[in-house]
């Protein structure tokens, strides 16, 4: 009898670990982030990519499919996709965002006021549980490189440990 109930734990503790090994993340507009976090607030990380950006593309594939980065997103920030060039209106804190701009490669306002004009691709956007910009990361990051930034912010760190102190004395799941 007692084989059987350790036969059967063993494989509910491996159906768990490939259910982790396949989680991908739950992606959200912008507006249903915002939406989501007004109901129960959890900060927002926002991919800002663009379709032509060679390294939004591998980040996309190396950095946020990795089962362990997908887990750690899902559980702790709404994530957020959002195409810099897009034409879609956006209403966020009482201000209109659009991308009024001329050409293929125009920049939404949206992407350039979290970016603070510092245009890069792809780039990381973290907001607080308020809505307030808590910092932009650009460039391309493995999921080795992404991990201790999202842990500084979903945790909770940054408020009382500087990034250079944090980052001194992390060490990585991923």
């Amino acid at each position: 009898m007692k084989r059987y109930i350790i036969i059967i734990m063993a494989m509910g503790l491996l159906s768990s670990l490939n259910a982790g090994q396949n989680e991908r993340i739950k992606w959200y507009t912008f507006e249903e982030a915002v939406e989501r976090a007004a109901d129960n607030p959890r900060k927002i990380l926002i991919d800002i990519y663009t379709d032509w950006c060679g390294f939004c593309k591998r980040m996309e594939a190396e950095t946020f499919n990795n089962p362990g980065v997908a887990s750690y997103i899902n559980r702790n920030y709404y994530p957020v996709k959002f195409n810099s060039e897009t034409r879609d209106t956006i209403y966020f804190q009482g201000h209109m965002f659009v991308n009024g701009g001329e050409g293929r490669r125009s920049a939404h306002q949206l992407s350039i006021a979290l970016l603070q004009g510092q245009m890069s691709y792809p780039s990381v956007v973290y907001l607080n549980e308020d809505l307030e910009l808590l910092t932009s990361v650009p460039g391309f990051m493995t999921p080795e490189r992404i991990e201790p930034i999202l842990r500084y912010f979903a945790e909770d760190h940054y408020l009382t440990l500087s990034w250079e102190e944090y980052q001194a004395g992390f060490s990585g799941n991923f």
